[in-house]
């Protein structure tokens, strides 16, 4: 096979194909008992962020990549036993070391951090790269300089959407109902449609449906089907209200404290471990849908037999509107001055949304 046809193949498969751009790196390393080894708590079980990438890279590649003399153990935040709110404090105060941090729900806390993923903001991945791309560098800089936090990648889940049980036409036909949120943003968009946000773990969405606690849910495509939504519920829009951005980082002092040559294993292949998981996001974006309604596509989940509400001029109008009349202004509520200028400097010049000087 030529060195073309191998790259291309690199592109087509997960670990296993990558494993040749990494398998030239350990290429007449000796293996040996692992001189390093430290714990890193991953992204949200279950969904294909960590069982396909995120897992194998820790566990299995990095030891392959380094002739067996660096590992890590993983284990996904929501069965770490660390609260999600809490991480990037966590993270601070090195008692997580390394992990990952759901952006949405750094809220309470730290408000300017969730702002490349408000609700109604990116309406599809390429205004998501184009949002996250304008936000990092000040990310980056005020994750190390106010936090003692070093960011090591950017992770994003595939497209939040809305599940239904009961069959709508448009957005505006959510009026009225219960809508499991995840997030400040998304309750503050759920509400704008005239519907009753409620905060529900992900691993009680079907559990609350069935119970009637909820009339739908706002989750992503891919993921939503992995829980068993399809069976639950009928009908599913086709506009992504946002899509779940993670960053992961370290603990400074614990990344100083790595070998040398770990830490540039890290830069050089994290970067790529970033890379597929956004290309992962929009393939089971697809996925999700093609499962959910039952199409011949269908390969990563169960056929279902969902209606795809199609994304309507209204609905798109309706879109722009909230985000623009309530989702920016209640963040910057939470946020204050400060985070108008940081959007001001960052996303809004990207995507030609300015925020107001003053709230």
């Amino acid at each position: 096979m030529s060195i073309q046809q191998q790259i291309f193949s690199v592109r087509r498969a997960p670990w296993a194909a990558l494993a040749l751009a990494w398998g030239l790196q350990s290429v007449g390393l000796a293996a040996e008992p692992p001189q390093y080894q430290f714990r890193v708590v991953g992204g949200l079980a279950g969904v294909s962020q960590y069982t396909q990438w995120e897992e194998p890279f820790w566990s299995r590649e990095l030891p392959r990549m380094s002739g067996g003399r660096f590992k890590a153990d993983i284990v996904p935040f929501d069965r770490a036993g660390v609260p999600r709110d809490d991480m990037l404090r966590l993270l601070q105060l090195g008692v997580v070391p390394f992990g990952t941090v759901l952006m949405g729900s750094m809220t309470a806390n730290y408000p300017q951090y969730t702002a490349p993923d408000l609700a109604g903001l990116n309406p599809d991945s390429a205004s998501l790269k184009l949002s996250v791309a304008a936000f990092r560098p000040f990310l980056e800089k005020s994750l190390r300089e106010q936090h003692g936090v070093q960011l090591l990648a950017l992770y994003v889940y595939p497209a939040q959407v809305v599940f239904c049980k009961r069959p709508f036409a448009a957005l505006a036909d959510l009026s009225g109902r219960r809508v499991r949120v995840s997030s400040a943003a998304q309750a503050d968009f759920v509400g704008a449609l005239g519907a009753t946000p409620v905060h529900t773990a992900f691993a009680q969405i079907v559990s609350s449906v069935q119970a009637g606690s909820i009339d739908c849910a706002i989750t992503g495509t891919l993921s939503g089907n992995g829980l068993g939504l399809q069976a639950v519920t009928s009908h599913m829009h086709a506009m992504p209200l946002n899509w779940g951005v993670a960053l992961f980082a370290a603990n400074l002092s614990a990344w100083e404290a790595l070998p040398a040559d770990l830490r540039t294993l890290l830069r050089k292949e994290l970067p790529l471990l970033e890379a597929a998981i956004w290309e992962e996001s929009e393939r089971d974006t697809a996925q999700g849908i093609a499962c959910n309604t039952g199409q011949s596509a269908c390969t990563k989940g169960v056929k279902g037999n969902m209606v795809l509400v199609p994304i309507s001029a209204q609905d798109e109008r309706k879109r722009q509107d909230i985000f623009v009349s309530t989702v920016l202004p209640r963040w910057l509520q939470r946020c204050g001055q400060r985070c108008a200028d940081i959007w001001n400097k960052t996303i809004g010049p990207a995507r030609g949304l300015s925020a107001p000087d003053r709230q």
